[in-house]
């Protein structure tokens, strides 16, 4: 990664890497959060959504995989604190450790490195019942404390809406962009603006957005029925000036294959045109 000229130019860096670096983006954001320093991270991409249930985790997990099965390095930080769902939809289950680096990940049988609350309680099933900032501090410490290793892509799975958990990651990580997850209804055009709005007013670049849900196709004829209503998000779209990366169907067995922990093995290849995009 390029040094940060500030601080070389004054001779005030010891640095090897600009990487988590306070300064870094010519020390735009003071509140950004040193990386662990034995990982390595290229582009943080975060997943967001002005509103629950539109399904972002299926949009961070079907990126990761498309990602790696293109041969990126990609790591998933569930910032879901509440609602985490990232590791049983990858089948990774168990109690992530400790080390004299710091946390060390679970990784899928696949090698996608997962860090999310679930693996750092001992029932996945016991809710995590915290205030704010100590939801906030703990997804910071899985960007400071956590041994990522060697990423091309770090996804960040936010919850949804514009609250404690995607302000401190839009401050405290260097995140280079943001995809917009959104559903048909009616309401898509207040919901995308609200987390568009968000993300430029924290100056975070919003990439483009996926249309979840968007038609289920009849087993008989093939015909798309419009199961939430027709689609508004190429309209919402265009106002913002922003791409539509996909309109993705209802497909039951992606659902049931998320359940059973086999999301991996699902066909992602919806996402590699926005793959390009990403870069």
């Amino acid at each position: 990664m390029a040094e940060n000229e500030s601080c070389k130019s004054a001779g005030s860096c010891t640095r090897e890497s600009c990487e988590g670096c306070p300064s870094k983006n010519g020390g735009q954001n003071s509140f950004l959060e040193e990386l662990n320093r034995y990982s390595s991270v290229g582009k943080v991409i975060g997943v967001i959504s002005g509103k629950g249930g539109v399904g972002k985790s299926f949009v961070t997990a079907s990126l990761a995989c498309a990602m790696h099965k293109a041969g990126y390095r990609v790591g998933i930080l569930d910032a879901d604190i509440t609602g985490p769902s990232i590791p049983k939809m990858l089948g990774v289950h168990g109690t992530a450790f400790g080390s004299e680096k710091g946390i060390i990940p679970l990784e899928s049988d696949q090698g996608i490195p997962i860090m999310s609350i679930n693996l750092l309680i001992e029932d996945e099933e016991q809710p995590v019942i915290w205030r704010g900032p100590v939801i906030a501090g703990a997804v910071k410490q899985f960007w400071t404390d956590v041994v990522w290793g060697e990423l091309d892509y770090l996804l960040v799975d936010m919850p949804p809406g514009t609250g404690d958990v995607p302000l401190t990651v839009f401050q405290s990580l260097p995140v280079d962009g943001v995809v917009i997850v959104t559903s048909p209804q009616e309401l898509v055009r207040m919901i995308v603006k609200k987390a568009y709005n968000m993300a430029e007013m924290m100056k975070v670049p919003v990439l483009g957005v996926v249309e979840n849900f968007s038609y289920l196709s009849c087993p008989d004829c093939g015909k798309k029925i419009p199961v939430f209503g027709e689609s508004h998000v190429e309209e919402v779209a265009g106002e913002l000036g922003i791409p539509v990366f996909a309109k993705l169907p209802i497909e039951p067995e992606k659902a049931a294959a998320a359940d059973a922990g086999a999301f991996y093995g699902v066909d992602h290849s919806a996402f590699d045109g926005m793959m390009e995009l990403l870069k």
